[in-house]
């Protein structure tokens, strides 16, 4: 009776030495190529090369070596269909009942940062995931392996069974699928971005599993949460965490919202974040004073919320947030001090970003049921603005710093959204509101006699002058919004009726 044949032919070699001499113990005849075959012959363990057994030599630098009937009619045959069978004799072509093979590492090589479109190339792999397929296919009667993690159970079923379950073959070939398709749709990415597309015909995206969630926004719905391959290292998916319990699928949400705000500063800055939206920023001369700002801002909200920094968080800074509850810190460091500190509390989550890594711009995905909406991320800024000062009165120095701040915050909270801001800190926020007088009322309510002197930033034009009016009365005395509206004029009018400045940026920040 003839032996039976493994193909093995892997780039990522963990594991594949021991995993063949168990594959000649059970009886298997190896085949194999290049560096694969040297190594595992180097081992002493008897091995063919696939030219041995296809009678014709790897040509074009070995970009052909299996792409040959003599390998894919032993992987494509179907074991009990006597045609299929009588064609393999017919043909010299024996079966191969195990296949082991994972690819060129793409993803590796274009992950240099100085990488050449001619190497890149050369590492798109054409007979790996040719043979995978083929493998997967007729995964019927073949075993197929991609994923080092899966050789003891091959191995172990084949010991006790001489065949591996059906079950496990079946889970092997969807994984083998999941696996091409990733590897495909890295390639995909790459060549999109290469040829300059911009809305290709298909959206091919892949993610890796980072971490299964207990839960998702509520106990009874399921959760997991996924990385982007290549993605920015400046993010949560991409986060170091030095302490506490596992991340929720709100504290991922969370923690992302926090990021994303605080990103937007140079000084240092603190921003707490609930319920994805700002309750509380502030800015100063050190990551303590900033704190302290963010804290003012919104004493109560703040409970059981997440805070990030854009500096690092040394043992003062620390002593103040041990004091309150709160689900996660984020920072580009924590002093030993800080850690020895924070780490007292046992679920506490601490987590690092590296701020000076290049902000890589990402686009922004968006699932609806059925379909996806993809967007890029609102980078706009106050520099890249057309600013025009409509009113009779412009905004004092101290009066810019506080439109400046309210309009860094305000793209980031949900529309309509209203931001008072005044000496370096947030004083009253209102989000996610169906009418944007609504949503200045709570951010007026919040600010109380603070407001008095304050800038407001709005995150779209007034489309009647109700706003100005209610921020007047609440002591506003400068607003920065977008302008744009057909009735503009009567905001600008009632804005110096009471002599508030008005800057206009031209650009709305809808965040819905």
């Amino acid at each position: 009776m003839a032996k039976k044949r493994a193909l093995i032919s892997v780039s990522d070699k963990t594991g594949v030495i021991e995993f063949a001499k168990e594959l000649v113990n059970l009886g298997f005849e190896i085949i194999s190529t290049g560096g694969t075959k040297k190594a595992i012959q180097e081992q002493g363990i008897p091995v063919l090369s696939v030219s041995d057994v296809t009678g014709f030599p790897e040509i074009l630098e070995g970009r052909v070596k299996t792409l040959n009937p003599l390998i894919h009619g032993g992987l494509l045959a179907k074991h009990d269909d006597p045609a299929h069978q009588g064609q393999l004799e017919e043909h010299g072509i024996q079966p191969i009942q195990l296949v082991c093979v994972n690819l060129y590492p793409f993803q590796q090589t274009i992950e240099k940062p100085d990488v050449k479109v001619a190497d890149a190339i050369e590492n798109i792999d054409i007979g790996g995931p040719t043979m995978l397929r083929a493998s997967a296919k007729n995964h019927q009667y073949i075993t197929v392996v991609v994923d080092p993690a899966d050789y003891q159970t091959v191995a172990e079923e084949l010991k006790a069974e001489g065949q591996t379950k059906l079950e496990t073959r079946v889970k092997l070939a969807a994984k083998v699928f999941r696996h091409t398709a990733a590897y495909d749709a890295l390639i995909a990415q790459y060549m999109t971005d290469l040829a300059q597309e911009e809305t290709p015909e298909n959206l091919t995206v892949t993610y890796e599993l980072k971490q299964s969630l207990r839960y998702g926004e509520n106990p009874h719905q399921k959760a997991a949460f996924y990385k982007k391959p290549l993605g920015s290292a400046f993010s949560i998916a991409n986060s170091k965490q030095l302490h506490g319990k596992e991340l929720s699928y709100n504290n991922i949400n969370d923690a992302d919202a926090a990021l994303q705000i605080v990103k937007e500063f140079s000084e240092p800055a603190a921003v707490a974040v609930k319920h994805m939206n700002p309750c509380g920023v502030g800015t100063g001369k050190t990551a303590y004073e900033a704190f302290e700002k963010a804290f003012a801002a919104d004493p109560v909200s703040i409970f059981g919320g997440i805070i990030a920094f854009n500096r690092e968080v040394d043992a003062a800074t620390a002593g103040k947030l041990r004091e309150i509850f709160l689900e996660i810190i984020i920072a580009p460091a924590f002093s030993e001090e800080a850690l020895s500190i924070l780490t007292g509390k046992k679920n506490l989550r601490l987590l690092t970003i590296p701020f000076d890594q290049a902000k890589k711009p990402e686009f922004k995905m968006t699932t609806i049921e059925g379909g996806l909406l993809v967007q890029e991320q609102d980078r706009y800024t106050l520099e890249d603005a057309t600013i025009t000062i409509p009113t009779k009165r412009q905004p004092t120095e101290a009066e810019w710093e506080s439109l400046k701040l309210g309009w860094q915050v305000v793209k980031h909270v949900k529309s309509n959204a209203i931001v008072v801001a005044r000496n370096g800190m947030t004083i009253g926020i209102g989000a996610g509101q169906m009418n944007r007088v609504g949503a200045a009322e709570i951010a007026f309510k919040q600010a109380g006699e603070k407001a008095v002197g304050a800038g407001l930033a709005s995150d779209a034009f007034f489309p009647m002058d109700d706003t100005v009016e209610a921020a007047a009365n609440a002591g506003i005395t400068a607003i920065i919004q977008p302008g744009g509206s057909i009735r503009d004029e009567d905001s600008i009018k009632k804005a110096d009726e009471y002599g508030i400045a008005m800057v206009f940026t031209g650009v709305r920040h809808f965040k819905h």
